[in-house]
């Protein structure tokens, strides 16, 4: 038995060892719990408290429900549907939990999909195939994948291995290969990423037509099949689009893209060089270089890699794009038609960690076959691109930035203490933040006024502004910010700026806070949660009730009643 065992674990080392490093990179998320630092922005001040609302709220299957949590009534089309996978983790598990579990999908698929993608399609037949494609697996499933899309950019390896085994063996393909492709809009998003890659799927459908005049049906179903189910599971979007015409979302005085041309390429050399946000790719260092040499040894022995190439010039394109979208050239368009106004298109970008980790594959594949002591030099780049990806583990990267852990930015138990001294059920009462993001009071079980969601009704918006009108005056930034987006429905404080989170370190105060309070009072307000102390709270009816801090938080919050 042992010695079965022991060929195996031989035969598959190239698996297991890579998999080992990931558990390693996500042992902090088991060992420390709630402890753990994780990203702030657009995961704990949003999307993990969606979730929450929702898996706890008994409009799972409603179709126009509203959430009274939130702005007096969030429409229930603004939260991920009830076939969204995501929202069922949440259901069975708490949110740290059901967080720490989606982090390991991701890993997992996202090394088992580009395993399998360059193993099978790019790197096929050549020495060392197996170990070169689960080195470079092991960097793209070490990737910061932004935490709520999911397998929306940890899935498309394996997404786009499935099309292309379909595409080759047509009535030959595994069952497992259609299964996976059927189950996979239910863990991904379709508006993020998909909607773009199953668009460039689609072209090489076109492009296998025109050069065979052969129609792959098959190929073809599968597209279809995809997309199809993506319209299901987002059936609440689709029905908002058909037949909810009471609901105008705030999206649709969205304003964005006045970029010169010059704004324009800067913002196309920063993506092709660094990425963004939400798709950081770490290819600068390492990647890059390694390509131009890939090509360089191309030149020198007479071949031409078509397959990098390509990748690296869909990359140009992705960038390209993305940087146009927010010239202001394009205005003229997006004043006519409402859907480019509404529907950002620059995600396309999304797609760009796919084509570099592909493109560094093919690369790595060059300099092993081509290049004297090539294996050697191909090992020392694998390790060297591991290393610098593992440090960007949210652990390893937020502990530094003293970004607060999960458990320090919800502060749950001195909120207990603040819900404890009103003393009222909190469905009764309304309240705002100052300093806070709001989801910190949402995740607590507060009704809030104010909120970050990507969809509320645009009626809305421009009530909640009249409270913060003043504050919005003092900063054409922030009125800017405001006016043009607004997805941020914040209480905003000029000399705060774009800063929403103060500790009881801060040495700042709010020395002239200038809110309407009448205009909050007749949106229900009843209660201020400022981080800062408001000095001139008199002068605008706001009763200061005391402060709250424990040993447990790094927020100190002074409490005010709305007079």
């Amino acid at each position: 038995m042992w010695s079965n065992v022991f060929t195996v674990t031989m035969k598959y080392k190239h698996i297991w060892i890579p998999c080992v490093v990931l558990l390693v990179f996500l042992s902090p998320y088991y060992i420390l719990g709630q402890d753990t630092h994780i990203r702030l922005h657009d995961n704990m001040d949003s999307n993990i408290v969606w979730y929450k609302l929702l898996s706890e709220s008994n409009l799972l299957f409603s179709l126009d429900g509203r959430l009274p949590n939130v702005i007096n009534g969030l429409p229930r089309d603004a939260l991920p549907s009830s076939l969204d996978a995501m929202v069922w983790l949440y259901i069975m598990f708490k949110p740290f939990t059901a967080y720490v579990i989606n982090q390991t999908i991701m890993r997992f698929v996202a090394f088992y999909g580009m395993y399998k993608l360059l193993n099978a399609h790019f790197l096929k037949g050549g020495t060392g195939t197996k170990w070169l494609s689960a080195g470079v697996a092991l960097c793209f499933a070490l990737l910061p994948f932004w935490p709520s899309g999911a397998l929306s950019i940890a899935g498309l390896p394996l997404a786009l291995h499935l099309f292309l085994t379909i595409r080759k063996l047509g009535k030959e393909t595994p069952k497992r290969i259609w299964v996976l492709l059927l189950v996979m809009p239910f863990h991904s998003s379709f508006i993020l990423t998909f909607i773009f890659f199953l668009g460039g799927i689609g072209l090489l459908w076109l492009w296998d037509w025109y050069r065979t005049r052969r129609f792959n049906g098959l190929f073809f179903t599968a597209i279809a099949a995809m997309t199809s189910i993506f319209l299901v599971k987002n059936y609440l979007l689709v029905h908002s689009i058909l037949f909810n015409e009471e609901h105008i979302p705030h999206r649709n005085e969205f304003n964005l893209g006045h970029k010169d041309l010059k704004g324009v390429y800067d913002l196309f050399i920063h993506d092709f060089l660094n990425a963004h946000t939400h798709d950081w790719t770490f290819h600068r260092t390492i990647i890059l270089p390694t390509i131009l040499v890939a090509l360089a040894v191309g030149f020198t022995k007479k071949f031409i890699p078509y397959h990098m190439l390509l990748a690296v010039a869909v990359n140009v394109l992705l960038s390209a794009f993305y940087a146009i979208w927010y010239w202001e050239g394009l205005r003229v368009l997006k004043d006519q038609f409402m859907l480019l106004n509404t529907f950002n298109f620059a995600r396309v970008h999304f797609l760009s960690p796919l084509f570099w980790y592909l493109g560094f594959g093919i690369a790595l594949g060059i300099i092993w076959k081509h290049v004297k002591l090539g294996k050697v030099f191909v090992w020392i780049l694998i390790i060297y691109q591991t290393v610098i990806l593992f440090q960007t583990g949210e652990e390893f990267k937020y502990e530094k930035t003293a970004t607060p852990t999960f458990n320090e930015f919800y502060s749950s138990s001195l909120f207990a203490d603040i819900e404890k001294y009103i003393g009222e059920e909190q469905s009764e009462y309304r309240v705002v933040s100052v300093g806070l993001h709001p989801a910190i009071a949402q995740y607590n079980g507060f009704y809030t006024l104010d909120t970050y969601n990507v969809s509320f009704p645009l009626v809305y918006k421009h009530q909640f502004r009249e409270v913060i009108a003043s504050e919005l005056e003092e900063s054409p930034v922030l009125e800017n910010y405001f006016d043009t987006w607004g997805s941020r429905l914040y209480m905003y404080v000029s000399d705060l700026g774009k800063h929403y989170f103060f500790t009881k370190k801060s040495d700042e105060k709010l020395e002239q806070l200038d809110i309407n309070t009448e205009a909050l009072k007749e949106l229900g307000g009843s209660y201020v949660f400022s981080a800062l102390p408001i000095e001139n709270h008199k002068e605008i009816d706001l009763v200061f009730e005391r402060t709250f801090e424990n040993e447990k938080s790094p927020l100190k919050i002074y409490l005010y009643r709305i007079e």
